[in-house]
């Protein structure tokens, strides 16, 4: 697996380099697939190019509308299918399987799961190989199905199973697969990620206590040549070795409901953000005669993002930074955590998604308003290609998903599927 800890700065090679170290880790997809949460990558960048830079006249084109339950929970695309995990009536989680191209659907898998939740719905994104596909919901079970005979092959709960306990608004991790395993983050009194044989459900290493069970996702990243898994909680961050679940290192950050990952800024710099006015950080991560070791090298005060990681481009930092306390807008900080710019309420963001594509472009909703831009990232200042307002409602805050020229966004009644082809 090519290292990724040293790319911060490869400008629009970024996303390329790392789909291929991936690659190796999620099994071999075709295209520029989306198979997992946060992409091929599991950093939120796409390596796709040829795409739109301005939305047409009449915005861009819609292929095609599907109803979904109300909900947060992202696709997932691999060889031309598009999985995502809905909710019925606060009754039932159905994995659906849709075709890309048409939006039919193909098949879907129901379980009960009855139980109310504040701010109801989905919350995770599948991740597929290429005859299966795992998915977390939000009482905790992960299931795993075989895409073929759309049969249950094995299911884990990662909440009862563990000794954990669910957060106040439910389990809302997606989970990790890596070579032949599939990791999960229960987060217990005694446990804190797990592996399991993708094949057969069996564990095959958990690691110790790491805290208590957040927002966050299992998260691939590499160190000093080393593959590890990490995620982010309320006492911050901490990372195991993706062979064994051998505890590596933990970073302390303040903010107790953790929902972004971190973003990795290359040669073991990381990028952590949060809600709740816990603000930002930066920190080193080091291995010196076998130990390693997590310290801070900047802190942003009160700024964060509540909902979505920052996205690393040519050595800035973009970030949605709209938190109940205060509205910063869209944020550039330099890769030593310098405010560059905000944009505030102009636009704002809300809480949406966004994705950065190898074109060296931004794709991000405003999870307020239902605007999708197109954003040119710069230093020198927020710059907005073009938006178009494409959905409605509250909390349109679910992860984007990019796959063959095909941009796949939701709100809490529906998913559309935009072709931003440049043609």
């Amino acid at each position: 697996m090519k290292r990724n800890d040293t790319l911060f700065g490869a400008g629009q090679n970024l996303p390329w380099l790392l789909a291929a170290a991936f690659s190796t880790c999620i099994g071999a997809a075709y295209g520029s697939d989306w198979p997992q949460f946060m992409g091929p990558n599991g950093d939120g960048t796409s390596p796709e190019t040829g795409l739109l830079r301005a939305w047409p006249a009449a915005g861009p084109k819609v292929l095609w509308t599907v109803p979904l339950g109300a909900g947060y929970g992202g696709a997932a695309v691999r060889d031309g299918k598009v999985f995502v995990l809905d909710r019925q009536e606060q009754k039932q989680d159905v994995l659906r399987c849709l075709e890309l191209a048409t939006g039919k659907e193909l098949w879907n898998l129901g379980y009960e799961a009855p139980g109310r939740i504040d701010h109801d719905g989905s919350r995770s994104t599948p991740a597929v190989t290429s005859d299966r596909v795992y998915a977390i919901g939000p009482f905790g079970n992960l299931r795993c199905v075989d895409i073929a005979t759309h049969k249950l092959l094995w299911q884990k709960n990662i909440v009862t199973d563990f000794g954990a306990s669910a957060p106040r608004w439910a389990v809302a991790q997606s989970p990790l697969l890596y070579k032949d395993m599939v990791i999960a983050a229960p987060q217990g009194g005694s446990v804190g990620l797990v592996a399991f044989d993708q094949a057969t459900g069996q564990e095959k290493w958990r690691s110790e206590a790491v805290g208590t069970m957040a927002y966050g996702s299992p998260m691939l990243l590499q160190v000093d040549g080393i593959d590890q898994v990490a995620i982010v909680n309320g006492k911050g961050a901490a990372a195991v070795g993706a062979q064994d679940g051998k505890l590596l290192w933990q970073f302390a950050h303040p903010c107790k409901i953790a929902i972004p990952n971190i973003t990795a800024l290359g040669r073991g710099k990381f990028f952590i953000t949060g809600a709740y006015t816990a603000g930002s950080a930066i920190f080193q991560v080091t291995r010196q005669d076998g130990k390693w070791a997590a310290q801070e090298v900047a802190r942003i005060d009160k700024i964060g993002g509540h909902c979505h990681p920052g996205l690393a481009y040519q050595g800035h930092i973009y970030v949605l930074c709209n938190v109940n306390e205060r509205s910063d807008g869209m944020v550039c900080f330099d890769s030593d955590g310098k405010l560059v710019w905000q944009t505030k309420s102009n636009p704002n963001f809300d809480k949406g998604g966004s994705v950065l594509t190898a074109d060296g472009t931004m794709y991000a909703m405003d999870g307020r308003t239902g605007e999708l831009h197109i954003v040119q990232p710069s230093p020198a200042g927020f710059k907005s290609l073009g938006q178009a307002k494409l959905l409605e409602g509250r909390e349109i805050w679910a992860p984007l998903a990019l796959a063959d020229a095909k941009l796949l966004i939701r709100d809490q009644t529906q998913m559309k599927c935009l072709d931003i082809k440049a043609h």
